[in-house]
């Protein structure tokens, strides 16, 4: 206890330096011995604790450089605080914890992937990558990278060391080589993970290496601060020895930081797909009506005009649109007939049909004509048996059932709004990585949690016989301990609600397939569709066209700004500036 009173206490010292950002590089202030400042990328670190006066404190949190997120850290008055500037400042509804560093720390447990101090750019892209994925303010590449970086800073990744990939990031601060600090404390910053990652335990390594990190300088705690709702994170905290501690954080009131400060006028409980739409009309001054949080209804009204949507469906699309794209041979009857590649297919309307079809092509999809989500469909099917399982869990969805030759290939979906294209991304069937430890199943169930927790409940892997049955394709069985390092896809279909991962590549698709893209939306007479392609490269020139979905999840290909292009298209006259396109994506 006498520790934590501690905290409280002014720390101002003569021997304090003083570090604050001045075009992103930091100059010595030796004549300020007090108000302790840093960049850290995101915006400035305002060590409170070390100010002199509370007035001088608010007036610096208030005065945020644009685009940035300063956080005002160990606030002794926040009341005090926020009564000096009520309008600017807000004080944030997180939660401290401390980890005291005396006690032993577990060892690393980095399976598949290293964790290291950043280094190029491509790291500080996958970075932000992960932060726009989670709705984090992003970082500044020549900041992250310039050599006038504080050496009490850590900026620190996870890579995968197969592919290089950055699976995820954490920040840190040595309090002792900022500002000279008595109590020897330090703190961490920016945990994230990316929800495409298939490694467990990335957040809680990211954690320790840091915690070590600090331990190993003599450093006597690390503090963090985190949402009060963030349940999840508070309870691997916890586990991990955390206590919270009575110390605040007020921040400036901004539009990143709307959604803390202000109370909706009511609970909606809006699912990702229709809150970034609702989300992104509300920044713009239009009107919003929840109609039925539960299903996604809303009404969106700006200057006598007024649109009834269901997440990215709205009154512009036509019951015929609508109807050629919930038919899946209809949308590849009218694909094939303006001239676009699309797999054979047949109806299995007789059983005798579909064998002779599996009997010829040998590796075939069966899926139901109607229906969304990835609901039954199996892919590659190779025996009679199988097929007759598939057809079967097919006709649960719906009672006409499509059997169709299987293309190998990537799963790419393609975003195309007012006949524009505005986004395009891989999706990845679910994968588990082995830790020579966990059975298949194990390790399903906890990919599975993270996908969920990763997606607000939109994404998890189902345990069900399609599951089992591409485990045991692979050639291996649901109890089996998976080898460390080996990698597993457990289900055949990249659909996101059954556990797939979504991957954009926008800025590398083909001029062939956004043209192709265009003419899709074209012919199917559709104003915002999600057009889902088989091809071997992104970049060339060969796919085929497979379905077509007239309510796609705008939310998936953040930061895409697919919403912001929705809204353009509803209320033209709300748009901020004007849109620019490559010309295959404008393309009439």
């Amino acid at each position: 206890m006498e520790r934590q009173e501690k905290l409280f206490k002014d720390l101002a010292s003569p021997t304090l330096k003083h570090w604050e950002s001045a075009d992103d590089i930091f100059h010595e202030r030796p004549e300020a011995a007090s108000d302790v400042v840093i960049e850290m990328g995101w915006g400035r670190l305002l060590f409170a604790h070390t100010f002199a006066d509370n007035t001088t404190l608010a007036k610096r949190i208030a005065d945020e450089k644009e685009g940035k997120r300063d956080v005002g850290f160990y606030i002794r008055d926040p009341h005090v605080v926020l009564s000096l500037l009520p309008h600017q400042l807000f004080l944030d509804p997180s939660h401290t914890y401390r980890k005291w560093l005396a006690a032993d720390l577990p060892g690393p447990d980095q399976q598949g992937y290293e964790i290291r101090d950043i280094a190029l750019t491509g790291d500080v892209e996958g970075m932000n990558r992960i932060f726009a994925a989670h709705k984090m303010m992003p970082m500044d590449s020549d900041y992250l990278l310039s050599p006038e970086l504080h050496p009490g800073i850590f900026h620190r990744v996870a890579v995968d060391r197969r592919t290089g990939e950055v699976l995820g990031t954490a920040s840190g601060v040595d309090h002792v080589q900022i500002f000279n600090d008595p109590e020897q404390g330090s703190s961490f910053w920016c945990l994230a993970v990316s929800p495409q990652a298939a490694y467990p335990g990335i957040g809680r390594e990211l954690l320790l290496d840091l915690a070590r990190e600090f331990r190993a300088r003599g450093r006597r705690f690390m503090d963090l601060s985190v949402m009060y709702d963030n349940e999840e994170a508070i309870a691997l905290y916890e586990r991990l020895g955390f206590v919270r501690v009575p110390v605040f954080c007020v921040k400036r009131k901004n539009s990143f930081n709307e959604p803390l400060y202000m109370v909706p006028k009511q609970k909606e409980d809006l699912n990702p797909y229709a809150s970034i739409i609702v989300n992104e009309a509300r920044r713009r001054g239009i009107g919003v009506e929840v109609l039925d949080a539960e299903y996604g209804y809303f009404t969106l009204a700006f200057g006598g005009r007024s649109v009834v949507c269901r997440e990215s469906l709205t009154e512009l699309t036509s019951a015929i649109a609508m109807s050629r794209c919930d038919d899946k041979r209809v949308t590849a009857r009218l694909l094939a007939g303006a001239g676009l590649p699309t797999p054979e297919q047949i109806e299995a309307s007789h059983e005798e049909e579909a064998y002779a079809f599996l009997a010829k092509h040998q590796r075939v999809v069966v899926k139901p004509a109607k229906g969304e989500q990835g609901a039954g469909i199996s892919v590659d099917v190779r025996t009679a048996g199988d097929l007759k399982e598939a057809m079967l869990s097919a006709r649960k969805i719906c009672d006409t059932v499509l059997v169709e030759k299987l293309v190998t290939g990537s799963d790419l979906r393609v975003i195309v709004i007012d006949f524009k294209v505005v986004a395009a991304a891989i999706r990845k069937p679910p994968m588990v990585v082995g830790t020579g430890k966990h059975t298949i199943r194990q390790l399903i169930e906890k990919q599975s949690r993270r996908r969920t927790a990763a997606t607000g409940g939109e994404s998890h892997i189902p345990l069900d016989s399609e599951t089992t049955r591409c485990v045991e394709l692979a050639g291996h069985t649901m109890e089996e301990l998976l080898p460390e390092g080996i990698s597993l896809h457990v289900r055949k279909t990249a659909n996101l609600h059954t556990g797939g991962t979504i991957h954009d590549v926008t800025d590398s698709l083909s001029d062939a397939i956004g043209r192709a893209s265009v003419q899709a939306a074209r012919a199917l007479d559709i104003p915002v569709v999600g057009l889902d392609f088989i091809t071997p490269d992104v970049t060339g020139n060969t796919f085929v066209v497979i379905e077509a979905n007239e309510r796609p999840g705008l939310a998936n290909h953040e930061p895409q700004p697919t919403a912001e292009r929705f809204v353009d298209m509803l209320f033209p006259g709300t748009a901020s500036e004007p849109t620019r396109f490559h010309p295959w994506r404008a393309m009439e």
